[in-house]
């Protein structure tokens, strides 16, 4: 709104000092309107929405203060600064009581007042643009905690009202930090099992080691040091909803146990002879390629189609920026409230310089972003100074790799492991190619891979050769 040019009503009965104002402000770059008495300025309230009014206490057919209250009675309605050559205390206070954003007692100092009208626009201009955002965000389908009306985000709730009502195993796909346990949480609250439990199993963070025990449980004895008798995770999870988040991650010794549970619904404790059904809604979740992995003999094929029924493809960050400036208000407003700053927005140049980096880390780099900003802002406004790193002078993320250079320090603020892989395999498979002259059997010999891999990797880059 930098480049808006504010409408003022100016509202006095003499006509010098209506002159006055209007040379005034019209050379401060403001649209400027006139108007000799209430009545007149009431009927051009109604027919044109105004920034500010400047109004005198004393008109000839009626008070300031009567055409103060016509003014807010508006939906979109102007601050309102009252001005009086006849100023009391107890008219000030009314005036300030009815809505009015300051009083000026006559005469007046012309920088004063310029200073007084400046304040009294920001103000407004904070206000509509708050409106404008909370507006914006109601307007936010939503399941959860979940922010973003752009297409990509549509569908994928529409997909999630769609799969919530069945008992279908769903498998959620995206980069990391694109908020794949959000999806799972909405599609277990907006199903039949909202009351029952809902447990979420990391497949990175236990220890394979102890993994069987936390899925399955085990029996007092079953091994060294089990004293007592223990519920495993699914268990637990019975009648409710299991998330399985980076179910890549299992070995496979545990993938042919989780096979079986998928299957029947069924497993053994360690150290248990007797079988366990449960009840349980499967949600898996993902930032690998696992048809990939499939291709390499790290995940089982059986398992993967089982899990992957529906899949949910979660877009990154950088594919759905019409959400950007909701989820900053949203972090913005979160943090502000956990660390007592008066922080209320961002500023709009804040936002282009958001919109022009490309988030790697995806949500998760953008709330860490904000969390940061916030907590060493000290103005009520995010500027782009305020940004907790430069990021004008950091490389954006761009696609392919002729000429690429990767910088290792990128680390710390988050960054894409699988798409930087991608990359290269895309550039090594390209280069292998380019080398055999498009034959991908001799390619998959330089590359030391077999056909059957060559031919994925050939169609996940979407390569068009011969051979």
């Amino acid at each position: 709104m930098a480049d808006k040019v504010f409408n003022i009503l100016v509202v006095d009965d003499e006509e010098s000092m209506r002159e006055l104002l209007d040379l005034m402000l019209s050379g401060q770059g403001y649209n400027i309107t006139c108007a000799e008495s209430g009545s007149k300025a009431i009927s051009l309230l109604e027919k044109k929405d105004f920034d500010l009014l400047l109004c005198d206490i004393r008109l000839g057919d009626m008070t300031g203060i009567d055409v103060l209250k016509a003014a807010k009675n508006k939906d979109q309605h102007p601050v309102v600064i009252m001005i009086s050559a006849y100023a009391s205390a107890e008219t000030a206070i009314e005036a300030m009581n009815s809505g009015a954003y300051d009083y000026v007692p006559k005469p007046f100092n012309n920088e004063e007042l310029k200073h007084t009208i400046a304040n009294a626009l920001e103000l407004k201009t904070i206000e509509q643009e708050k409106k404008f955002i909370d507006d914006e965000l109601k307007k936010q389908l939503h399941f959860g905690k979940i922010i973003g009306n752009s297409p990509a985000m549509m569908h994928v709730y529409n997909l999630i009202k769609q799969v919530a009502k069945t008992k279908t195993s769903v498998l959620i796909t995206g980069e990391s930090g694109t908020g794949k346990e959000l999806i799972a949480r909405a599609i277990h609250q907006e199903s039949e099992r909202r009351n029952k439990p809902f447990v979420v199993i990391n497949c990175a963070g236990i220890p394979e080691s102890l993994m069987e025990s936390e899925l399955f449980g085990h029996k007092k004895g079953a091994f060294t040091g089990a004293a007592f008798e223990k519920k495993g995770l699914f268990e637990l999870a019975d009648k409710g909803t299991v998330f399985l988040d980076e179910i890549g991650e299992l070995s496979i010794h545990l993938q042919v146990k989780l096979l079986r549970v998928v299957q029947e619904r069924v497993f053994k404790p360690v150290g248990g002879i007797e079988d366990i059904a449960v009840d349980i809604r499967i949600i898996s979740a993902t930032n690998k390629d696992l048809t990939s992995e499939v291709i390499q003999d790290r995940f089982r094929e059986d398992l993967f189609y089982r899990l992957n029924v529906i899949e949910i493809k979660l877009p990154p960050l950088r594919e759905r920026k019409n959400d950007l400036r909701a989820l900053s208000q949203h972090f913005l407003e979160k943090y502000a409230n956990e660390m007592g700053k008066k922080v209320t927005k961002l500023s709009s140049y804040a936002i282009d310089l958001l919109n022009k980096y490309a988030f790697p880390g995806n949500i998760r780099e953008l709330e860490n972003l904000i969390e940061r900003s916030v907590a060493i802002s000290d103005t009520n406004i995010l500027l782009p100074d305020s940004l907790s790193i430069s990021m004008h002078k950091r490389r954006r993320f761009v696609e392919g790799v002729k000429g690429k250079r990767f910088d290792l320090n990128d680390v710390e603020n988050g960054v894409s492991l699988d798409t930087i892989l991608e990359e290269f395999e895309r550039a090594y498979v390209m280069k292998a190619l380019e080398i055999t002259g498009g034959d991908k059997i001799k390619a998959a010999e330089l590359l030391g891979i077999n056909l059957r891999s060559m031919r994925y990797r050939f169609e996940k880059h979407h390569l068009d050769s011969k051979g």
